[in-house]
């Protein structure tokens, strides 16, 4: 399912608080108990939310991430606005390192106009996006594709991409806590990452509004390792002040 405006809401709602009643829903958005109780059926049908007796809250999982189809769909809109940013950002004739993600997938969409770029990514679908463009040379690593979402993993991937040293890594993330630890869900793909981070001048994180206060079980860098962030509605607290604190640039994308 592609979430309506309301339930996109509902699902921010529920995030923000970690728990809800179906009342409040119901007050907050001004429908009726059985509205709300036929949207969270259907997100927590697809996984989005967790019901329990008279509320809602989110998944408790830290080692599963939600399917790729549904990540597509989610908060879809804000990825588009969140791609548009970055790529209005990013220069010509200057190197990218892009990582796994359907936030960096939307933002290689939007350097399909972008002239003299040489993207490294480990990443089928950014690769297969950008071929389509016939000003960008586009290098694959190697390593072992994972099924599910056609990223590329594991050890050959870390030794392939520590052969590089780019202008930009544009990376997507999982989660973001609030004790400023970037997280994900695929231990392989943490390694993968975190080699991206350490061979690149400037590290862009493109995150949408849901990935602040997400739990996910594997530290993948602390806020002060990346240089800006690409995001679609100002932080809920404390990430502000972290924000500060570590130096990243916050970009809010209109």
């Amino acid at each position: 399912m592609t979430p309506n405006p309301r339930q996109s809401d509902l699902l921010d709602a529920v995030r923000e608080r970690g728990v809800m009643t179906v009342e409040a829903l119901a007050e907050q958005f001004g429908v009726t108990l059985q509205t709300v109780r036929r949207d969270v059926k259907l997100l927590s049908d697809e996984g989005l939310l967790a019901r329990f007796h008279g509320g809602v809250r989110v998944p408790a999982s830290t080692t599963e991430n939600i399917a790729y189809r549904q990540r597509q769909k989610l908060n879809e809109g804000a990825k588009q606005r969140i791609a548009r940013a970055v790529a209005k950002a990013v220069p010509e004739n200057c190197s990218l390192i892009i990582n796994i993600g359907t936030t960096t997938e939307a933002i290689a969409r939007e350097l399909l106009r972008h002239k003299g770029l040489r993207v490294i990514t480990n990443n089928l679908n950014v690769a297969a996006i950008l071929s389509d463009n016939p000003d960008c040379e586009v290098i694959v690593a190697g390593g072992v594709v994972r099924g599910r979402d056609r990223g590329i993993v594991g050890e050959a991937t870390v030794d392939f991409i520590a052969q590089f040293k780019v202008d930009i890594a544009l990376i997507g993330i999982s989660a973001i806590e609030a004790d400023g630890t970037l997280r994900d869900f695929d231990y392989r793909e943490v390694k993968v990452a975190k080699a991206i981070i350490g061979h690149a001048r400037e590290v862009w994180l493109a995150a949408d509004h849901s990935k602040f206060n997400r739990p996910a079980m594997v530290e993948l860098a602390r806020l002060d390792q990346i240089d800006a962030i690409y995001t679609d509605a100002a932080p809920p607290a404390p990430f502000p002040a972290l924000l500060a604190e570590a130096g990243v640039a916050l970009n809010i994308a209109p």
